[in-house]
């Protein structure tokens, strides 16, 4: 029995590392090299254009360089805009209150399970922190997925609105009454924004403040590029709906692609703990000296420290960029 119970204390401290250290999915670059792309095409289009097609070119590309709001280096994101992206409404020294909670009820379980304090101390800390940072990167992707599930719809939605013949605003009024949730409450806000005087290119911002994915830089962008240089907003959102539709259907296909690798790394992730509880249930002392010996608790740290990388090296491997 107590072989089994270092055998579930090294599995919780194994999976908590590897939640703590794994780092999170970043936003893709493909945005900026297709604005890279743009930029390059625009200028080797033509070179005498007339001085007309020369101002509508150069406005196109200044809208274009400051909407490009995923641009530049990758800054570390503050624990506030963590939780407001995954759309929790905690403050972030309320999600630090729970995260220090968390840690000491971990600490008292195991010093009463009889644990010596340092051990007890480093779990704690390794699975509060980690349990807390997983819990947060979870709530943020889950919430950045639905919204990308209805964002196609309420572009639609617009789309239909201005062919209609109605205005930008009451198209977005619409979509701020009619889609579903979280999508309908990030437009209500562009309503709101403008109701104390900002612009629509200020008020549309906001959405990608919510969820910094190429996706919503990309409506961003169309509306920008509408405000600054006119055009048809019906076509180029309608161009926009299929793109992201043609998006979604190649994040499930590389899903399905994937599913086998994430399938096989996940059983070889599984088997040393399926194997090690096998044997402590079978034969509970033969994994004893691993617990009990210096040399023993020695190897348990190394090989604990092996299974990690290689958990975390199988991990991004099977993350894809799209």
């Amino acid at each position: 029995m107590t072989a089994l119970i270092y055998f579930i204390l090294t599995l919780i401290t194994v999976g908590a590392l590897g939640a703590a250290f794994v780092p999170s999915v970043f936003v893709s670059g493909r945005a900026d090299k297709r604005m890279k792309q743009y930029h390059a095409g625009s200028r080797n289009k033509s070179r005498n254009p007339d001085r007309s097609k020369t101002s509508h070119r150069k406005s196109v590309q200044d809208s274009l360089k400051s909407q490009s709001l995923g641009s530049g280096k990758k800054k570390r994101i503050p624990l506030k805009t963590k939780i407001f992206q995954a759309g929790m409404s905690i403050s972030a020294a309320g999600f630090i209150r729970n995260t220090l909670i968390a840690i000491f009820v971990v600490f008292i379980i195991f010093f009463f399970i009889g644990q010596p304090v340092w051990l007890a101390t480093i779990l704690s800390l390794i699975i509060g922190f980690g349990g807390s940072k997983w819990i947060l990167a979870f709530r943020r992707k889950r919430y950045q997925g639905k919204y990308l599930e209805e964002l196609p719809n309420a572009v639609e939605a617009i789309v239909r609105g201005i062919k209609a013949g109605m205005p930008l605003n009451d198209s977005i009024k619409n979509v701020a009454k009619d889609v579903k949730e979280p999508v309908r409450s990030e437009f209500a806000k562009i309503i709101e924004q403008q109701s104390i005087g900002k612009t629509m290119m200020e008020a549309v911002e906001i959405l990608y403040e919510r969820v910094p994915r190429p996706e919503v830089n990309f409506f961003i962008v169309v509306i920008a590029v509408q405000q600054q240089a006119g055009g048809n907003l019906a076509e180029a959102l309608g161009n926009l709906s299929r793109m992201l539709r043609d998006r979604k259907k190649m994040q499930g296909k590389v899903k399905a692609l994937s599913s086998e690798a994430k399938a096989s790394a996940s059983i070889i992730g599984s088997l040393p703990f399926f194997v090690g509880g096998m044997v402590s249930l079978t034969t509970p002392d033969y994994l004893l000296p691993l617990f009990n010996t210096t040399l023993g608790n020695i190897w348990l740290g190394i090989g604990a420290a092996m299974l990690s990388m290689g958990i975390f090296i199988m991990n991004r491997m099977i993350q894809f960029d799209y």
